[in-house]
């Protein structure tokens, strides 16, 4: 198969990832508003697409640089180490789809292209610097996550302490909206981003640009792919997220989704790769903590941070498996 032929291939299945993230981190942007009844879910799905793709004219592209060129050294792989990273990232999306986990696409992303990698050369072929940050941000993410919930929640709680219980569900039904929203601009640059930067790598390893910059058609194209899927949506996600971690109401979801917004907006704006699921999580966590502790489901969250702990070693193997299985069919 000719170069050409294989980036033609990646640009597909990234594009195809970037659908399945969407589908599969639907639950992130339209569980709090859901389990809230402020919109149906088919609505909730609606406005989290749009506003996943307006984010391509809000934030730059410092995740996809990263992603890029930042953690596998370019000139050490090839079209086949980014194809099957995204095989195997793929693969692991669908297998904890099927489960109902909420797992992180951004780390099954980065663990199948460095397993790949490593298969293909070796840690020569990883640059361990750029790896601090993702992975660092596996734990600490959910945590600024939580402690910003908490925050919001405390303060928002002091801001209509004096109000009438019915009247705050009112302002806060409306204002879920807002919140929601901003939620899903994060949500959208920040896993939109992922798929830019394979596609440029696979762009710069064909010869077909010179820079990791993403060219403006591959930015529209992945937000599109990633509003596409989360319109599709993610039912069984929605439910662990939405309802079997803390019970939440307009005023816990709003503080929820803003605090998931605000943290993906500063992790964004840094060049971090940090996973949506885990924020949110962390922030829904967060609200129902900041009530009390038993409004938490931690035997839930539990399994869910097993979860997102095996999610780079296992899209890691898969991505080194199915590169090994591709030279194996080269005859390589």
């Amino acid at each position: 198969m000719t170069s050409l032929g294989l980036v033609g291939i990646i640009v597909g299945l990234t594009l195809a990832f970037e659908f399945s993230n969407g589908w599969h981190d639907a639950a992130n942007s339209i569980a709090t508003v859901v389990s809230t009844r402020v919109l149906t879910p088919f609505r909730a799905v609606f406005w989290a697409s749009f506003w996943n793709f307006i984010a391509a004219f809000v934030f730059g592209t410092a995740v996809a640089k990263t992603i890029g060129g930042g953690m596998v050294r370019i000139d050490l792989v090839n079209e086949y180490v980014l194809l099957a990273g995204l095989l195997g990232a793929i693969t692991w999306n669908m297998i904890t789809l099927v489960l109902g986990l909420p797992t992180s696409s951004s780390h099954a992303l980065i663990g199948g292209y460095g397993g790949a990698a490593f298969a293909k050369a070796g840690f020569r072929a990883i640059i361990l610097s750029g790896w601090t940050k993702p992975v660092v941000f596996i734990f600490l993410a959910p945590f600024l996550g939580l402690f910003v919930g908490m925050a919001v929640t405390v303060a928002t709680s002091w801001l209509v302490r004096r109000q009438r219980p019915q009247k705050v569900d009112k302002w806060f039904r409306r204002l879920q909206l807002v919140s929601a929203a901003f939620y899903s601009l994060g949500h959208g640059t920040n896993d939109a981003q992922k798929g830019m930067g394979i596609i440029t790598a696979a762009l710069l390893v064909g010869g077909l640009v010179k820079t990791n910059r993403p060219p403006y058609w591959v930015i529209i194209c992945c937000h599109l792919a990633m509003g596409g899927g989360t319109m599709a949506g993610g039912w069984r996600i929605i439910k662990t997220m939405g309802q079997r971690i803390t019970k939440l109401t307009p005023f816990g979801g709003f503080a929820a989704e803003t605090a998931g917004a605000l943290t993906l907006a500063g992790t964004a704006h840094f060049g971090i790769p940090v996973s949506t699921t885990h924020t949110i999580t962390g922030a829904i966590v967060g609200v129902g903590a900041a009530h009390r502790l038993t409004a938490v489901h931690w035997g839930v969250t539990r399994r869910i941070v097993w979860a997102w702990i095996l999610t780079i070693p296992g899209a890691a193997l898969l991505g080194a498996a199915i590169f090994h299985s591709l030279q194996l069919w080269r005859g390589k």
